[in-house]
């Protein structure tokens, strides 16, 4: 197996496994695309781009508080934009480890760019599997990582009507 990684002149960050592309990060902005999941990760069980079908019965959003951790906290060192697509990690094993993830996108009107280290209430979008179904509740709290990373935290405060 060969892993090749290329940063372009445009500030984007390219992983390549055995040739093919298996991801791509905007470095500017901390945005992401999983081409290949099945070599990316292994815990995560649906594709980034089902979240681009709107009016999807199999996408849910919910109404969230996050907050990101600055560098002092070990956590991102710019803000996130709308259209932010981390992982998110709703259980840890017996050993405080991550179990699986799932992919979610983050979106929000106001502020243009969320600061580090305050508290706002945002909109998550995730894919509606039986997997997730069981931390889907009011209250359920969860971690937002990238990669290895915890670079935030949420908690559901409510269900949002779905757009179709």
């Amino acid at each position: 197996m060969v892993v090749r990684k290329e940063i372009s002149e445009h500030n984007e960050l390219y992983l390549y496994m055995n040739g093919k592309l298996i991801y791509k990060r905007w470095l500017n902005t901390g945005n992401s695309k999983v081409f290949d999941l099945m070599a990316y990760s292994k815990y995560t069980y649906a594709s980034y781009t089902d979240l681009d079908i709107e009016n999807s019965p199999y996408v849910i959003t919910v109404r969230a508080k996050i907050r990101f951790n600055p560098p002092t906290e070990d956590g991102r060192s710019t803000g996130i934009y709308s259209g932010y697509r981390p992982n998110h990690f709703f259980h840890l094993d017996e050993y405080d480890d991550r179990v699986e993830c799932f992919m979610g996108e983050i979106s929000f009107e106001e502020p243009d760019i969320l600061e580090l280290g305050k508290a706002y209430e945002v909109n998550v979008r995730f894919i509606l599997s039986q997997r997730i179904e069981p931390y889907l509740k009011v209250g359920k709290k969860w971690f937002i990582n990238e990669g290895p990373t915890n670079v935030g935290t949420g908690e559901i405060i409510r269900f949002l009507p779905s757009a179709g």
